[in-house]
């Protein structure tokens, strides 16, 4: 005899986000699996599954129709269902092993990565009234069916075959093509297809370049306040880090040691500050780069963030001797989770970097660059962009409204808007303490201690961010901010 399941197995948890259906579907596959279940084992009955979980006996229905299309299980007449004579996979356990005389002690194998300086924020931030946090999404203001529409043109017959290839070390020609027409122009960027890559979002693209021209015999330059994982991906290419302070203009190129061999910047929009490097600076660090015959790496993110005035003109745009590697995303404009980003450079470095990313993960998915690329041609990417610049406009002006009636101070903005703002508390005020002692009410900020190569030890600055905060909610957030910092 097969016997029946129990139902006491089978579990759905109802404060997830995903689907109950998905939930059930998923843990049934996952007994009939675990357990090895024989074919014609017995499943609960439709009413006994959904009196044990508490929810409708339809759904417990159209999951056990989703399993007998995919071959997990039977119909059986007047027995309800059954695990199935074939049973797409099951799961192979390892016999008992003697425990191993040496485990490996991986402290002598792998570095500390989990220690270095990063920007971090609660998983379920979501969760939080107040969330002053940089770099996420706001699903309101997200066109779904618009997006829905592209993934369903993405999914077509005619094109799945294509989508489905092994494209080997190519791009989406839909989404490179946007790129070349579209988005570099606005940047006063000229880029035939052969100078573009496609990458994992900013951070694979930055990796890249710094894997390709880290030399150890040369320093690199960074910006500091300035993003912590520059000097992280460096530190792993084992090239000497030399900190160039930022100033109200960016970073000074004089002040660049004479062995520089590679800069790293954002000079439309330093991160944290927002400062931005004005256009005397800009040709000054390119005149630095042919003369000394080092390279630059710009990465210009948020540049479509332009509410107050037109972004400065992107350093590639001035570069006429092919020294600028250049980094965009779509994870600020779009969401972060996209992680579609892109490299423009020479083609001959770009054919490196082509190389150097088949190593590692061939292409980035094929269907998702498609999806992006059709969002990005039909219109919907611009539209989406002029709602985002009126709501963060309305959301800045309300933020520095909030923050004038209080003790902090506006350290650093983006000139021409952007998603956050550098704040400064009062004289010894810890951001790091602050920012713990405001997750009791609700609030998020971003401390200041991650940016600086050699931190003060009390560190008043922090970020806050306002593309994820409603603008309502902006005034009370702040009040709390100050009622903490006391």
């Amino acid at each position: 005899m097969a016997g029946e399941m129990a139902v006491e197995m089978f579990r759905v948890d109802k404060t997830q986000r995903r689907p109950l259906q998905m939930q059930l579907a998923a843990s049934v596959v996952a007994a009939v699996l675990d357990t090895r279940a024989l074919p014609g084992t017995r499943m609960p009955s439709t009413r006994q599954m959904a009196a044990h979980l508490g929810i409708s006996r339809l759904t417990v229905t159209l999951v056990y129709q989703e399993l007998v299309a995919q071959g997990y299980l039977e119909p059986q007449p007047r027995s309800g269902f059954v695990v199935s004579q074939k049973v797409p996979h099951r799961r192979l356990t390892a016999e008992d092993l003697p425990t191993p005389q040496r485990p490996v002690d991986w402290r002598q194998w792998l570095p500390d990565l989990t220690r270095r300086r990063q920007i971090t924020k609660p998983r379920n931030w979501r969760e939080y009234p107040y969330p002053f946090i940089y770099g996420q999404a706001d699903p309101r203001l997200f066109n779904h069916a618009a997006w829905r529409d592209c993934a369903r043109r993405a999914l077509g017959a005619r094109e799945f075959a294509e989508l489905a290839d092994d494209r080997l070390t190519q791009d989406d020609p839909v989404l490179v093509d946007y790129i070349c027409r579209n988005t570099l122009p606005r940047r006063g960027i000229r880029a035939q297809p052969e100078e573009v890559l496609i990458t994992l979002g900013a951070q694979n693209a930055l990796w890249i370049a710094v894997q390709l021209l880290a030399r150890p015999d040369r320093s690199a330059a960074l910006e500091d306040p300035g993003f912590p994982d520059f000097a992280e991906t460096l530190r792993l290419a084992q090239m000497p880090i030399r900190y160039v302070p930022v100033d109200g203009e960016g970073l000074n190129p004089h002040l660049l040691d004479p062995d520089t061999g590679l800069v790293m910047i954002t000079p439309s929009h330093n991160i944290p500050t927002g400062a931005t490097m004005p256009l005397a600076r800009r040709h000054a660090l390119l005149a630095a780069a042919d003369a000394r015959d080092f390279l630059i790496i710009e990465d210009d993110y948020e540049f479509e963030m332009s509410f107050l005035e037109p972004p400065s003109p992107s350093l590639k745009s001035l570069d006429r001797a092919g020294r600028v590697i250049y980094v965009g995303s779509f994870s600020k404009s779009l969401f972060p989770g996209l992680r579609i980003g892109y490299l423009v450079a020479p083609a001959e470095f770009v054919r490196q970097a082509r190389a150097l990313r088949a190593i590692m993960l061939r292409h980035a998915p094929g269907h998702m660059q498609r999806v992006t690329g059709y969002f990005l041609a039909l219109g919907y990417y611009d539209a989406h962009m002029v709602k985002l610049r009126e709501t963060f406009r309305q959301r800045r002006e309300a933020l520095v409204a909030a923050l004038a009636d209080t003790p902090f101070e506006i350290a650093g903005a983006a000139r021409h808007g952007g998603s956050s703002l550098w704040v400064a508390g009062p004289e010894g005020l810890d951001s790091a303490a602050l920012a713990t002692r405001l997750i009791d009410v609700g609030v998020l900020i971003e401390p200041g201690l991650p940016f600086f190569a050699d931190p003060p030890q009390i560190c008043r600055h922090f970020r806050m961010g306002y593309s994820s905060i409603a603008e309502g909610d902006i005034r009370r957030g702040v009040a709390l901010m100050a009622q903490a910092a006391v």
